[in-house]
Order: structure tokens, then sequence, then C-alpha cells
């Protein structure tokens, strides 16, 4: 799994490179990082990096509400059509793939509970 820092692996070169060696690509919800949803590995890793102190839960609830809608369509073998990508959508599901998600952040005293509230809304 990489976590890329720099604008340059936003590229088609990395994609292939990437995705021809299996390899994921961390979904970097951030705006100082490379952020793209582009699917590189067989599972996906996103670390959401936009909590904010003053909300109890981190985000806002449509936010999570989003996270959650996300996270069931890369689970399900699909991709979210509402997140930066380099290439274009494959319109073809793949298989199942888990689904890490971390909350690691600035606000990390609200990371907990951002957990427990996306958890909410993936369990109903």
């Amino acid at each position: 799994m990489l976590e890329v820092r720099d604008d340059s692996f936003m590229s088609e070169t990395y994609l292939e490179l990437a995705r021809r060696h299996r390899c994921p690509t961390v979904f970097t919800d951030s705006p100082k990082y490379p952020s793209f949803a582009d699917i590189t590995g067989d599972f996906v890793y996103a670390r959401l990096m936009r909590s904010e102190s003053a909300i109890a839960t981190g985000y806002a609830a449509d936010a999570l509400d989003a996270w959650a809608r996300r996270a069931r369509a890369w689970a399900e073998g699909g991709e979210p059509d509402d997140l930066p990508r380099i290439a274009p959508v494959a319109n073809k599901a793949s298989a199942e793939r888990d689904v890490f998600i971390y909350f690691i952040n600035g606000a990390k005293e609200r990371a907990p509970a951002a957990a427990m509230a996306l958890l909410d809304r993936l369990q109903r």
C-alpha cells in the first residue's frame, strides 16, 4: 500500500504501475496531499483528514452519510462517482473488496466519535 505525497503521482503512468503490481493507493482526503480515488489494488484504504474539533463527531452528518455511501460502493466492488480521480471510472463492478477507513487528522480527539458515527451508518 502506498500513500503518495507528491502531485507527480497523479498520472496515468503511476496508475498503470500500481495496478500492474496490485498495490493499493491510499485515498487521502486532504487539501494538502494528492487525493484521487482510482482503485489500484485489491482493497481500499481511505485516510480521512478533515475532522473538525468544533463538531462532536468530527464530521457533519451529511459528510458521514456520504462516506458511508462511498464505503458501501467500494465494498460492493463499485466506485463512488463523487471523488477526484485521474482516470474515468471503468463502468464495471469488480468483486467485493475490503474497505479500511481511518480518521487520522489534526482533530485527533474527534477520531473515535467520527469512526463510531460512520460505523453506525454502515450498520443501518
